[in-house]
């Protein structure tokens, strides 16, 4: 059985999920708006990303017996200046996702939660590929600074995301 604890925190994670998402289809409109299709691209397919990862909190709690109450999406930051500012925010997001996430598995395994605490492992694992992935393009942004050639080139690379 899972408590209700964890059932609200489970809730406050697919509310999270879904800012992400927000967040995220927020800043392809400011790519799109700076003719960054690539960068677009790779911002939309993570957005779908994260509603898959709402998705899968969702249906866990249904697994378990339990009730999913959605909550409100607060707006999203929509002030961004680069591309180099833009990816900085959301690394800096993805590590508060971490945050969240080992908040949830600490909980789970003080509650001997053993199915909520398997769940989650996917996603403590999922967090390392997030953060690399969006580090080592804040990386490349910050090489490349101002050349016009290598954003374009970045651009293109970004674009072939699947």
């Amino acid at each position: 059985m899972i408590s209700e604890k964890m059932v609200k925190e489970i809730n406050d994670q697919i509310q999270r999920e879904l800012f992400s998402e927000y967040l995220y289809l927020q800043m392809a409109a400011y790519f799109k708006g700076e003719n960054l299709d690539g960068f677009a691209h790779w911002i939309e397919v993570q957005a779908r990303e994260e509603h898959t990862h709402a998705m899968k909190f969702f249906n866990h709690l249904y697994e378990r017996g339990a009730k999913v109450v959605l909550q409100p999406i607060q707006q999203p930051k929509n002030d961004f200046k680069s591309p180099l500012d833009t990816f900085k925010y959301a690394y800096e997001h993805e590590l508060t996702v971490t945050k969240n996430i080992n908040n949830l598995m600490e909980l789970a395994k003080k509650e001997n939660d053993y199915a909520s605490e398997s769940f989650l492992k996917w996603y403590v694992d999922e967090q390392v590929e997030e953060e690399d992935s969006f580090l080592k393009i804040v990386s490349l942004l910050e090489k490349i600074k101002d050349s016009s050639n290598a954003l374009f080139m970045l651009n293109n690379e970004l674009g072939k995301r699947e």
